[in-house]
């Protein structure tokens, strides 16, 4: 008869482990006192083959806690390096651990990892455990990116563990079962290319260009198509981001994925007032990864990323080797500015093309940096102000108004009828992100042993561009006096 943990539906592969063994190192989930899932994520469970009540049941909520693996599992921590802050490091899963790859019912091949499942080679002194709040807010961010269309490592689980973690304070413990296409970083190709065993940056490229971009494979100029598809990628994405007003907070190597999703949620969080200065990261005191920051430092790390990439070109003369590597990363800004104007465009309404578009999205961010203007609010209000006669238009007053004259006139150039504009606008522009303020307040209650009023938000967050009266009290941004939001990062 099977077990408990047998009847959830796992069909597990390792395949990383079948790579060197310089890139990972065996470890197991330390078991916790108490396990107990506090959110559960049953579409994605159906998505992965999986069945939702059996996790819910005791052989779930032990898997989900660390204190069992699901069967043919094979757990290990992943080595890798990173630029932190533009300082290079070894790192490594420090507090998480790949229980394996989940095999879904559509073929697709998903990471299954534990995030605070307990120290392991890589903790450099850390306690390997982590709080509630911080997992319930990559919980809630991830699903909420995941709604937006954006791509996003995403979130299976988060269960308490029953054990407190001591930060600046006793805070509740839990573990978050966090899915992915997969963990390979840049900063997993900077490792393979600084420790001394060549056998590590063939196999992993090979093995990640079979995970990823199995198109390329007996393909000519395997680093460089591998490259290129890694800059394509995280031009698209970083665009999405700049969309939706979204800080990733810290982007360092580490924390850039090759399979192009967003990964790691520590001090994310969502522009309220338009400022391309934004920093949200307690200890970001210079600005590194400010919002506007972004794009730039996407192309800083995908430098990282080709020099890693230089050992495997064959010969001695390594200035040819260069400048192949550098003629796919110089593609990154019209890449990004493509997919950027693209975005743009469609968040205005506009369907087709004309030169001065991007002057037009110029302005636009212009005048809303002038007056602070809400982001999301802004971007939300463009449809109903198209279809509103111009003179009861709220943008016709203070530093929009010229702008709003021009993009009516742009408007009307279109040979597409106004309201094809109108629903364009409304499925680019989302009512709802997961507010700075309603998180802090969700992980607060939950923090206190209410769960619903994150269950609320994170019902709204993933329904963004659904207009209804029950997402309505999720759309205001921060009232008078909140002061300026931080985010840490580490907890």
């Amino acid at each position: 008869m099977p077990s408990a943990i047998d009847t959830a539906g796992w069909r597990f592969d390792n395949s990383y482990t079948r790579l060197p063994p310089g890139l990972f190192t065996r470890s197991t989930p330390v078991p916790v006192r108490s396990p107990a899932i506090v959110s559960l994520n049953a579409p994605l469970a159906l998505t992965l083959g999986l069945d939702a009540e059996a996790l819910a049941g005791p052989g779930g909520v032990a898997v989900c806690g660390g204190n069992a693996l699901p069967p043919g599992a094979e757990p290990i921590a992943q080595a890798y390096a990173g630029h932190q802050y533009g300082h290079f490091t070894n790192l490594g899963d420090g507090r998480a651990i790949l229980l394996g790859e989940q095999l879904a019912p559509d073929g697709g091949r998903f990471d299954l990892q534990l995030k605070g499942s307990g120290r392991t080679r890589y903790s450099r002194g850390g306690d390997g455990r982590a709080a509630l709040g911080p997992m319930l807010r990559e919980y809630l961010v991830s699903e909420a990116m995941h709604a937006l269309g954006i791509p996003t490592t995403r979130s299976l689980a988060v269960a308490t563990t029953g054990e407190a973690v001591f930060r600046e304070a006793a805070l509740t413990g839990a573990v978050l079962v966090r899915v992915a296409s997969s963990h390979i970083r840049v900063g997993t190709f900077q490792y393979a290319a600084a420790v001394a065993d060549p056998s590590l940056l063939p196999a992993l490229l090979a093995h990640s260009i079979g995970r990823h971009d199995p198109g390329l494979a007996g393909a000519d100029g395997l680093a460089l198509g591998f490259l290129d598809a890694v800059v394509e990628r995280q031009a698209s994405l970083v665009a999405r981001w700049m969309h939706v007003g979204f800080v990733h907070g810290v982007m360092n190597t580490d924390n850039v994925a090759v399979s192009g999703e967003t990964i790691d949620y520590g001090p994310c969080a969502f522009l309220d007032a338009y400022d391309p200065a934004t920093v949200f990261s307690s200890i970001d005191r210079q600005g590194r990864y400010a919002y506007g920051n972004q794009p730039g430092i996407a192309h800083w790390n995908l430098a990282r990323l080709a020099e890693s990439l230089l050992p495997l070109f064959p010969g001695n003369d390594e200035a040819a080797a260069l400048d192949l590597l550098r003629a796919v990363l110089d593609t990154f800004p019209a890449r990004y500015e493509r997919h950027a104007l693209a975005g743009w465009r469609a968040k205005l309404g506009l369907i087709d093309e004309e030169a001065e578009d991007e002057a037009l999205v110029s302005s636009l961010l212009a005048a809303m940096a002038e007056i602070g203007a809400d982001f999301t609010g802004t971007f939300a209000g463009l449809a109903d102000a198209a279809e509103t006669p111009a003179a009861s238009s709220p943008f016709t007053a203070g530093p929009l108004a010229v702008w709003h004259v021009d993009w009516r006139a742009r408007l009307g150039r279109q040979p597409q009828p106004l309201a094809r504009a109108a629903a364009l606008m409304r499925q680019s522009n989302p009512l709802v992100i997961p507010r700075n303020h309603l998180v802090e307040e969700a992980l607060a209650a939950a923090a206190a042993g209410e769960m619903a009023p994150f269950e609320k938000l994170l019902d709204a967050v993933t329904h963004p561009y659904a207009d209804t009266p029950s997402n309505q009290p999720y759309r205001e941004g921060p009232p008078p006096g909140c002061g300026p939001y931080r985010t840490f990062c580490g907890t």
